[in-house]
């Protein structure tokens, strides 16, 4: 939006003293972006002046160019003549689109026009030219090449300053209206900001509309959804070969808009003024009622640039008996155009819906003027007083006069009425405000505030600003007034804290066991292939095939929610080894994805968006939320310890895997029992369920060697993965510090033969409820299967740590302490001690 510092003066009672720049800084500073401050005719230098052509001699020369050496009266710079008496300056001009008589713009010998062209006197065409004739490309205030700028004989006198009487410099300030501030797409809107920065009192040029009855030509809202308000005003008798006053075509021009004919420059220059569009049908092309209605398969629309334009069902059309004659908001039909010839002018101010203009703009390509204040919102009590101001021009500018009768076709407007305390200001920005400021800086910007109980107050939004729903946005328009500069930079206080929760407690401690393993840890994307199921060899029932489909996912290929960690692991791994890592051990705590039913859930709730959803509608929602387990997993591939000058190192096997669910385990300070096992895509030997207590938590073990295969990983590649939630308990449990002994220990070291499947873990178990509480510690050290065991059999060595609190053990409680040991792993897992 541009908009010129002399029609902002009109609007608002700014100081003489304050300049441009100083505007531009105040609006910036409540929230407007002005982007730039553009002095128009900051280059024009020296004597411009009017003049009025007195004579001219046309003169045809040798090199076939036909001139005019003209005499041009230009007030008190005339040349005397023999007899003392003015006679105008002689000025030789290439033009030939003037009389005598007309009032043109003359540059006077040491002017400079803009481009750095100085005015001299010259002689040319075999005669003095003492100054120059001007068209407006020259002086930069419009795009006509082809001829002299031909002034109204109302403009001035000739001698007059012609910047000053044809407004040629002025200072433009040129402002982004973002999405939320339609209202500032106007010089209405932009001057009540101006007025509320500067606290001074704002003119408001909307003036009071008187009610008639009477209608001015019939109309029919098929949508008022789309059309809540339409308004027609018609004129009669205008005067075509008027045209727009001088000062009305230089704001049209210096807000970027191209003078073209009264009718048209009257309609675009309330658009500027108030904010509204506006759209004028030749009365005389019109057939029927208009009716405002979506359109119907099949039908085009020839829009004012000449294009035949397909349009769809979601368009808003304005149609009369003939079809359609402009698509609503973005741009008017050729066959109701107003022309040269237009006397009898029928106007029409409409509120549409913003997103329906947007979405018509955007489809058709057509940005105009219109459809931009339009998707952006317009104040829908505005229509009335736009059309008036409208025919009003035209009666006072073309002779036209405005016919009897105004048709209103519109849906009651109800503001938006916000319940407010006045100290949330103080309490969100952090200045502390009273509340009669509060008050008056909401009334600045066209609040109605009225008092509610003691400490309440009713805030009734101005219907121009359609952005204002919520109490959060009454504080930050008393922020912006207040200045933002002006808000100290200060760190709120931190309110009192218990730390960190349990199950962040929790997480960190897993992370930092595996990290201090010698893990690393990896974020991998939630996403999955519907062909990982089968790369992982599930089963058709498993559970891990359910996931939910995204409705929108980043990438086609990869549609589903996770239900795992570790296909996401296992790309991981096969990056680093592609890039030449060989030993590699990952991790990654994270969240899966496990719905109950799939396809099977009704459609969710929408929510909306004008509110904050109740109670019910949040657990409705959150009833149909899949569930989401944290879990934790690990990949290990190459060297678990690596060789050196120390020795020979050791390749990672699945004993590492469940050793790091055992890392886990004990960092949520619960034990785990790992029990044989099949589960894909684990090795189905190599495999070991991990229970802590009665509840299965995961599983550990080495890879299945077609999983290997298929995802690209290294031979004997293991992995781990536990539910995290199912391990660690709900509640925070307290590590209580052991007792120390001082007493020494005794060591005791025996070989037990067992069943070849009976878990070690099992036997160990029973060797620390046989000793009762003076086994401190039992160690599994050696396992060996051969001939001197037996088939089917297998010899698992253990060293026992054994110790008294208040004593030393002697011999005799040591052999008691290992007997019931033996006896107890003999009882519960078949186990006999191998001599």
């Amino acid at each position: 939006m541009r908009v010129p510092l002399s029609w902002l003066r009109d609007l608002v009672e700014l100081p003489a003293d304050v300049m441009a720049r100083d505007v531009a800084e105040r609006l910036i500073a409540v929230g407007l972006e002005v982007e730039t401050v553009d002095h128009v005719g900051a280059d024009l230098v020296g004597p411009l002046v009017l003049g009025r052509v007195l004579t001219f001699v046309e003169e045809e020369h040798s090199n076939g160019k036909t001139v005019r050496w003209c005499r041009v009266d230009v007030g008190e710079h005339n040349e005397r003549g023999s007899a003392g008496v003015p006679d105008g300056r002689g000025i030789v001009c290439g033009a030939r689109n003037f009389f005598e008589g007309d009032l043109v713009v003359v540059a006077l010998p040491g002017a400079v026009l803009p481009g750095g062209f100085a005015i001299s006197a010259r002689k040319t065409y075999g005669h003095v030219s003492d100054g120059m004739i001007c068209s407006p490309s020259e002086l930069a205030t419009g795009d006509e090449h082809d001829g002299i700028w031909v002034l109204p004989g109302d403009v001035g006198t000739p001698g007059q300053d012609a910047v000053l009487a044809l407004g040629l410099r002025d200072d433009v300030l040129d402002i982004a209206v973002t999405p939320d501030r339609g209202y500032a797409l106007s010089m209405r809107g932009v001057a009540r900001e101006c007025a509320a920065a500067f606290d001074l009192p704002f003119n408001d040029p909307v003036q009071e509309v008187t009610e008639d009855a009477d209608e001015s030509w019939p109309v029919e809202v098929v949508d008022s959804q789309a059309c809540d308000r339409f308004v027609l005003r018609s004129v009669s008798g205008l005067k075509p070969t008027v045209g727009a006053p001088h000062w009305m075509q230089q704001r049209l021009r210096l807000a970027g808009l191209r003078p073209i004919s009264l009718a048209v420059d009257i309609t675009n220059y309330v658009m500027l003024e108030l904010g509204q569009p506006l759209h004028a049908y030749d009365r005389t092309r019109l057939s029927g009622p208009i009716v405002v209605r979506r359109s119907t398969p099949g039908e085009k629309v020839r829009t004012l640039d000449d294009v035949l334009r397909d349009v769809v069902a979601d368009d808003l059309l304005i149609t009369d008996d003939s079809g359609p004659i402009g698509i609503a908001g973005v741009m008017g039909g050729s066959s109701t155009e107003i022309d040269r010839d237009s006397t009898d002018i029928v106007i029409e101010a409409a509120h549409f819906d913003a997103s329906t203009i947007a979405r018509s703009a955007r489809r058709h390509k057509l940005p105009s003027e219109a459809s931009r204040r339009f998707a952006r919102g317009v104040d829908p009590t505005l229509q009335e007083a736009a059309a008036e101001r409208a025919a009003s021009l035209l009666s006072e500018l073309g002779g036209a006069s405005v016919d009897p009768g105004r048709t209103v076709v519109a849906q009651p407007v109800v503001p938006t009425t916000v319940r407010f305390h006045p100290q949330a200001a103080s309490r969100l920005v952090g200045v502390r405000f009273s509340d009669e400021t509060v008050v008056s800086y909401l009334e600045r910007i066209g609040c109605e505030v009225a008092p509610v109980g003691e400490d309440m107050v009713d805030v009734v939004v101005p219907t121009w600003r359609p952005d204002l729903t919520a109490s959060a946005d009454l504080v930050e328009e008393v922020a912006r007034l207040h200045g933002y500069q002006h808000i100290p930079s200060s760190l709120p206080e931190a309110p009192v804290s218990s730390g960190l929760t349990h199950a962040q407690r929790l997480r960190r401690r897993c992370g930092m066991a595996l990290a201090g393993a010698g893990y690393v840890e990896v974020q991998t994307y939630p996403f999955l292939s519907p062909a990982v199921h089968d790369a992982l060899g599930l089963d058709n029932d498993d559970d891990r095939r359910r996931a939910l489909v995204l409705a929108n996912p980043l990438s086609d290929e990869e549609p589903q929610l996770r239900t795992s960690l570790l296909p996401g692991l296992f790309s991981t791994m096969r990056r680093n080894i592609g890039r030449g890592a060989e030993d590699v051990a990952l991790f990654e705590m994270g969240h899966v994805y496990r719905p109950d039913r799939v396809n099977e859930e009704p459609d969710p709730p929408r929510p909306v968006v004008d509110r904050r959803p109740t109670s019910d509608e949040l657990n409705a929602l959150n009833a149909l939320l899949p569930r989401q387990p944290l879990r934790v997993a690990v990949v290990l591939a190459g060297d678990r310890e690596r060789s050196g000058w120390w020795g020979q190192g050791r390749e990672a096997s699945w004993g590492d895997a469940v050793e790091a669910a055992r890392i886990v385990a004990e960092a949520c300070g619960v034990d785990l029992r790992p029990v044989a096992d099949q589960h894909a895509p684990w090795h189905p030997g190599r495999c070991a369920a991990l229970w802590s207590g009665d509840t299965l938590v995961g599983h550990a073990g080495e890879l299945h060697p077609q999983v290997v295969t298929v995802f690209g990983l290294a031979e004997r590649t293991v992995a781990m993965e536990l539910d995290l939630e199912l391990l660690a308990p709900t509640d925070e449990v307290r590590t209580v510090a052991p007792v120390l002994s001082t007493q020494p220990v005794a060591k005791e070291d025996l070989a037990l033969v067992v069943d070849a499947e009976v878990p070690s873990a099992d036997v160990a178990a029973a060797l620390v409820r046989g000793g009762g509480a003076l086994v401190e510690s039992v160690r599994l050290f050696d396992v060996y299967a051969g001939e001197q065991v037996g088939v089917g059999k297998r010899s698992l060595a253990f060293a026992l740590r054994l110790r008294a609190p208040d004593h030393t053990l002697t011999a005799d409680e040591v052999a008691a302490v290992r007997a019931e040991a033996v006896a107890e792993a003999g009882r519960a897992t078949g186990a006999t001690l191998r001599t």
